[in-house]
């Protein structure tokens, strides 16, 4: 798609080592946004793989105008392949996911369908119904879950799930934080928008290896959340513009 080219949608979608799934993953996104009717890009952030996922995403984006790829070198980490792409993005939605295609973009319809609801949401965070991820896993994220909402008043159940879909304007409440996943709708309340949550559905990886241990669910979301309630408590709410029907600005 031309840089001058509307576009209402932009999917943003980190990847590292995930070869195994990456290309049946990206089919099923094209075949959702089409069917949506309304011009879209797929930025394809690879971010540093040592596999054949470049290969993969660069053949992609060669063969299907829509989706562009993206490359940083050496790898940076998730959250800054995730912002990296957020800041590229050129649509007026904006739309996350990752890469190892346990996120189902059969659900990004109803997102979108919640987000123009009349309650006039700013963001639409998913909540992983029957994930499938181990015990542990399940028990350390439903713990740090609990504490992270306790503490930053965000409301949200389940920050970690990567499948979210905002209005353009709440990237600008992002900020080059490590664990920027789990803390994106604090920073979206904190700057004055709406977040809700609803259901979406969780698979099993089709290939790869998760990269998180321990040290990311337990101590580095610890420090992270320490300065983000420092920042929330300091920070104020963005101008905004009202949306069409509205008739407010905030």
């Amino acid at each position: 798609m031309p840089a001058s080219d509307p576009c209402a949608y932009s999917v943003v979608v980190p990847f590292y080592n995930e070869a195994a799934c990456a290309a049946a993953l990206l089919a099923e996104l094209n075949h959702v946004l089409g069917a949506l009717g309304r011009p879209y890009e797929i930025l394809m952030v690879d971010d540093g793989s040592k596999d054949a996922t470049p290969q993969i995403l660069a053949g992609i984006s060669a063969a299907t105008p829509a989706c562009r790829h993206l490359r940083l070198e050496p790898n940076r980490g998730q959250a800054a392949a995730l912002l990296h792409g957020l800041n590229q993005a050129r649509g007026e939605i904006l739309i996350t996911l990752d890469g190892d295609g346990q996120n189902d973009p059969a659900d990004i319809p109803a997102l979108l369908q919640r987000l123009a609801a009349a309650d006039h949401p700013d963001m639409v965070v998913g909540i992983r119904a029957q994930r499938k991820d181990s015990w542990l896993r399940r028990k350390i994220s439903r713990l740090a879950n609990g504490v992270r909402s306790r503490v930053l008043g965000d409301g949200v159940s389940d920050s970690g799930c990567a499948l979210k879909v905002f209005h353009r304007e709440v990237r600008e409440a992002m900020i080059p934080i490590r664990t920027l996943y789990s803390f994106m709708p604090a920073l979206a309340v904190a700057a004055g928008f709406r977040v809700v949550e609803m259901p979406v559905n969780h698979r099993a990886r089709a290939g790869g290896t998760s990269s998180y241990g321990l040290g990311v669910f337990l101590w580095r979301p610890f420090l992270d959340m320490m300065g983000m309630w420092w920042f929330t408590q300091r920070r104020f709410p963005q101008v905004r513009v009202a949306k069409r029907g509205e008739g407010r600005n905030v």
